[in-house]
């Protein structure tokens, strides 16, 4: 919001040739690597070609004329240093403002994507396999991006495109035949299938035909063999009971649960339409589309005995989404490991004439592992996400028990504070980077974690209710700027007034460790607030308090929806 401020006072001092909107001025804005310096500063170095004047001496020009102006009352100070235009807001008035902006339902939200429909594939577990620790990030990063997209104006689908389909139930559907205890599977579906599939692996290595046999058997259900078909639909339905129980502890949804099957009947058109473009060639009996001149390797389209692979069905659900789901946008969070696969199919769609993939954008993290051991499972090696979210919740019972064992619905908040801190400890860090997991330190009151900014927020509730917030607003006390005097307390606000270009950051970068890291920033810029000084106390003017209590709510608007945009509950008490 100070960045929006800023940007209305700069403009009327710029020349009419500088072309500059205060949107796109905004957009420009920087906060000065220190205090000193000012509270907002824009380079003038992208001028001084356009004005053919140099950066400093622009800058001083644009000062003078903000100090003969804006800053006649006192409120904004202008000056130039290294070619920059530094402004200091002295008033006590935009701390009124911002304050009483912040305090507002939907602040920091916008219109920047109104009319755009972003269509967002995320999560996309395999039928017949746990969910596992690996699955938290392609699931939380992407419902923070749906989040984020939706309050910056989108339309958003949440697809869940779940892996139901290929050679993988071929190999489950063999190895259940062999080796199946049809008790077992009915009691325990989802452990049983993974035995199974672990069993399958081991057993192949010494046995290669089984490969064999698991494509015949993937074959036949290609070709809608009923038994094998019964069997399959059988593993579906077992699945998604146990995926729906992890997503609702989760508090995530989908719009859509389509899996690779759904678009089998689409697939002959896109093959057709290959063929029909002359993109389709043998190789070495199978079929593929050459993509030399992007230095990529070909596309597989179909193998050798006929059956189809993934990056075809990739294709038909890309049009699938464009032409039925009316996609402006179609965002992949998936891992970085499939990158070369989604250039191939983007790629593809382009020459087939699709010029829309270019809308189309791979939205890649990195490998998620725990204790610096990789998940696999073909080799069994699987941390269950319901176990992690079990001892997560545990732990922060079992803290909750020490510091505050008559707090009311003690388990429901364990509940909260444990899974908002498995999602927390993923989201802080860039999507991009590998994460080794560490349960302990993501359920830590203390440091950069989901608990710690929790607490925050409940400290703020109890902090209003012990100053009787809404009964002092209920009297007309308003903010007064002045009393929010501190150093401390400016540098809270400021923090706060971020708010929505860093929800635009987020949504440009497609990066929820934007907003993750800002809030930590709000948590520690209100608790240095704090301790600066007291806020309910005997004898306090109710004016002064309920302008301090004012800050204090403010801030807790910001956490909780900050939060609730990261998938993490923020509850009241602790």
């Amino acid at each position: 919001m100070l960045m929006n401020i800023a940007a209305s006072i700069i403009a009327p001092a710029l020349p009419a040739e500088a072309g500059m909107t205060e949107e796109k001025l905004a957009g420009m804005l920087e906060v000065p690597p220190q205090k000193e310096m000012g509270d907002i500063s824009l380079p003038c170095f992208v001028f001084s070609k356009l004005l053919r004047q140099s950066p400093q001496k622009l800058a001083d020009q644009f000062a003078a004329a903000i100090n003969e102006g804006a800053g006649q009352d006192g409120e904004v100070r202008a000056s130039a240093l290294g070619g920059y235009l530094n402004l200091t807001f002295d008033g006590a008035r935009w701390k009124s403002v911002i304050v009483g902006a912040a305090l507002a339902y939907g602040y920091g939200h916008s219109q920047a994507g109104q009319g755009k429909r972003v269509v967002i594939d995320m999560s996309s577990p395999n039928i017949a396999k746990p969910l596992g620790i690996g699955h938290l990030r392609s699931t939380m990063i992407g419902n923070a991006l749906a989040n984020l997209y939706a309050v910056t104006g989108h339309e958003v689908i949440k697809v869940n495109h779940l892996g139901d389909w290929g050679t993988q139930f071929g190999k489950l559907i063999v190895a259940y035949r062999r080796w199946g205890d049809t008790a077992a599977l009915q009691n325990e579906p989802i452990a049983e299938s993974l035995r199974l599939y672990v069993r399958f692996h081991e057993e192949s290595e010494r046995e290669p035909i089984l490969e064999d046999e698991a494509r015949e058997a993937f074959a036949l259900l290609e070709r809608g063999d009923e038994e094998t078909h019964k069997l399959w639909r059988f593993f579906v339905d077992e699945s998604m009971k146990e995926f729906h129980r992890v997503y609702d502890r989760l508090g995530v949804t989908f719009d859509h649960y389509t899996g690779e099957s759904f678009y089998n009947d689409r697939i002959d058109g896109v093959v057709r339409e290959l063929e029909n473009s002359g993109l389709l060639e043998d190789s070495d009996g199978a079929k593929v589309v050459r993509l030399e001149e992007l230095n990529l390797p070909p596309c597989l389209i179909l193998k050798k005995d006929g059956s189809t692979i993934y990056p075809v069905r990739d294709i038909a659900t890309a049009i699938y989404r464009k032409n039925e789901l009316k996609a402006d946008e179609i965002l992949y969070v998936v891992g970085a490991e499939q990158s070369l696969h989604f250039q191939q199919v983007f790629a593809v769609l382009n020459k087939l004439g699709h010029t829309w993939a270019n809308t189309c954008r791979h939205i890649p993290f990195g490998l998620m592992t725990v204790g610096g051991k990789k998940m696999s499972t073909r080799r069994g090696k699987v941390v269950f996400l319901e176990d992690v979210l079990n001892e997560a919740t545990e732990r922060a019972l079992a803290i909750i028990e020490e510091k505050s064992p008559s707090l009311p619905d003690k388990s429901r908040i364990a509940e909260a504070v444990g899974v908002g801190a498995v999602i927390f400890g993923d989201l802080k860090h860039h999507r991009q980077l590998s994460v080794d997991f560490n349960i302990e330190e993501a359920v830590s009151f203390d440091g950069e974690t989901g608990p710690y900014l929790q607490y925050t927020h409940a400290r703020i509730c109890s902090l209003l209710r012990k100053g009787n917030y809404e009964d002092l607003r209920g009297q007309g006390h308003l903010v007064d700027g002045a009393v929010l005097a501190s150093n401390e307390a400016w540098e809270c606000i400021k923090t706060l007034s971020r708010f929505e270009a860093v929800l635009k950051e987020a949504v440009s970068d497609n990066e929820p460790f934007v907003l993750a890291k800002y809030l930590l920033a709000v948590a520690k810029a209100f608790n240095r607030f704090y301790n600066s000084g007291k806020i309910v106390y005997e004898g306090a003017e109710p004016a002064e308090v309920a302008s301090k209590l004012a800050l204090a709510a403010a801030t807790r608007n910001v956490l909780k929806q900050g939060l609730n945009l990261l998938g993490i509950a923020a509850p009241q008490e602790m």
